[in-house]
């Protein structure tokens, strides 16, 4: 059985000036859809979001949308989802979008998809979840970020104990097998951290 069964997907509410973000994410989409993984996103109908969305929509798959009130307008919430949440701040999209999700993917985008994706980067290093992390490289667009965490290691800013855990698919064929991979490999580690019941 499938441990990754909810993805949440963080991408751009602009489709880039590179036409194969917009095409990486209809095909994510239609993965999603075929394989039967619910997509978690931001809610929007633009740009890479709603790219991923309708794809996945159009191939009968399942979507959560999850949107800010004050971006309802701006990102054009799309209305075709099964399910739309409406949230009154961006820390309590986010939120939600973590507790729903098995698994986090990053496509393309701007200054909010890095910001979310560190927030997640983040919280795997403190060892708040063991949630698999993926960076969708299409054409390379995370190079630059790819470089720059190396050059914090090499820098002992990310330092022993306290490793940044994501992975790279540089096609979207790959995305969904690598974290399941890394879904299943972190289950053990996680069933040996719960707590053991207390005897009745």
């Amino acid at each position: 059985m499938s441990l990754v069964r909810r993805v949440c997907v963080y991408c751009g509410s602009g489709p880039g000036s590179d036409p194969a973000f917009a095409a990486a994410a209809r095909a994510f989409g239609k993965i999603l859809a075929q394989s039967k993984v619910r997509l978690i996103y931001g809610g929007g109908s633009i740009g890479l979001m709603g790219a991923l969305a309708t794809s996945a929509l159009d191939h009968g798959g399942e979507v959560t949308g999850i949107i800010p009130e004050f971006l309802r307008d701006r990102e054009l919430a799309l209305q075709r989802v099964q399910e739309m949440i409406v949230t009154r701040t961006l820390h309590e999209r986010k939120q939600i979008m973590f507790e729903r999700a098995d698994a986090f993917v990053a496509l393309p985008g701007g200054i909010g998809t890095l910001e979310e994706l560190v927030e997640q980067l983040t919280w795997a290093q403190l060892g708040r979840h063991t949630k698999p992390i993926l960076l969708a490289n299409i054409n390379g667009f995370w190079n630059p970020l790819l470089a720059l965490l190396a050059h914090m290691t090499e820098l002992k800013f990310i330092r022993p104990g306290l490793t940044v855990r994501y992975h790279v698919a540089e096609r979207v064929e790959d995305i969904l097998p690598r974290l399941e991979e890394a879904a299943r490999a972190a289950a053990p580690a996680e069933a040996a951290q719960a707590p053991v019941p207390e005897k009745m």
